[in-house]
């Protein structure tokens, strides 16, 4: 970070490096062009920023008329309550783990590289969806050339290893190298797990920094209970792991507990005057999320306008008034006035 920025160029850092849809990043892009400190030491960081914007308008333009598409888009819009990508070798059984969770029609094959596109299923927990986005494999030979935009808008990676693969040793650091060289970076650090936390780190400002849990498949195979634990003592790794099995679907119960608790999902209701509430399909936010976040997923022309609401919930009394930042509980439920 600059020496001697202002208040408004670090809330717009923290904003960028929070956001994942791509108008978002583009207006917090905007700002920290705007609110940077012009001088000598910061030229550089200004051309990376005028770059990225560039960048992200062509990308949210589209392709000029009349010219010709480079092939499908690549980028997939988030939707619920979070994104996480599958990354992998050949073969790590991506695809087949991305079926037995989403009922998706993933191509599942006994050779490589059967998955060509990015493709998208939900995983449904308690009364939310998370979106899960099966990737191309990665290997030492080939990455496709579009997955690090592919990854801009995950909130997380799930990497997935063949415990029966005896090469899976050398797999991982060969995916971890790849993605680095692009600037993207799988970390043990997640928001809601106390241990990885302690482990956070000063990040460059464009580095694609994604938490990651790494899913043991072909656990049906009767690996060595301790193998999970021994590879990653051998490769230095400290993610938090899950073994499962895509044939038998034992240990999937537990991804989507992990990903509630390890992303700190908030769901809030909401209810319009004199109704009752809509309990079927709450909104998400994250542990510290306010009236007003929730105001902006209902919508942005709402949140604008948002006066105060009345919240139910263990930490209010029922129907009590609050201000657009007033913190959000899991469970709440919020009415919105405009």
């Amino acid at each position: 970070m600059p020496t001697n920025v202002t208040p408004e160029y670090k809330k717009a850092e923290r904003a960028y490096r929070q956001a994942r849809e791509p108008r978002d990043r583009l207006d917090c892009l905007k700002e920290l062009l705007r609110t940077i400190p012009k001088h000598k030491g910061t030229e550089h960081l200004q051309a990376d920023i005028k770059t990225r914007i560039k960048q992200l308008t062509e990308e949210l333009a589209g392709p000029k008329k009349g010219g010709k598409r480079s092939g499908p888009s690549h980028v997939v819009r988030r939707e619920g309550a979070a994104q996480l990508c599958l990354i992998g070798a050949p073969n790590a059984g991506k695809s087949s783990l991305h079926v037995r969770l989403t009922r998706s029609h993933s191509d599942i094959g006994p050779y490589p590289y059967t998955t060509h596109q990015p493709v998208v299923g939900m995983l449904p927990y308690l009364d939310i969806h998370f979106q899960l986005v099966d990737l191309p494999p990665v290997s030492g030979d080939f990455m496709e050339p579009w997955l690090v935009n592919a990854l801009q808008p995950a909130d997380g990676i799930l990497l997935v290893i063949d415990l029966a693969d005896p090469d899976c040793l050398d797999h991982v650091p060969i995916i971890l190298e790849r993605l680095a060289e692009k600037k993207v970076f799988l970390r043990a650090s997640w928001p809601g797990l106390a241990a990885a936390r302690a482990q956070d780190h000063a990040d460059e400002l464009f580095h694609l920094n994604l938490p990651t849990v790494l899913i043991a498949n072909k656990s049906d195979l009767d690996p060595d209970p301790g193998e999970i634990e021994t590879l990653e003592e051998l490769l230095g790794l400290r993610f938090p792991a899950l073994t499962v099995s895509a044939k038998t679907g034992d240990g999937l119960d537990e991804l989507g507990s992990f990903l509630f608790r390890a992303l700190e999902i908030v769901r809030v209701y909401t209810k319009a005057p004199g109704k009752p509430a809509d309990t079927d399909k709450p909104f998400t936010v994250r542990r510290g999320g306010t009236v007003f976040d929730v105001a902006r997923l209902v919508h942005r022309d709402i949140a604008r306008s948002l006066k105060f609401a009345r919240m139910w919930g263990d930490e209010v009394f029922d129907g009590q008034q609050v201000g657009p930042d007033h913190g959000v509980s899991d469970g709440d439920t919020v009415e919105l006035h405009f």
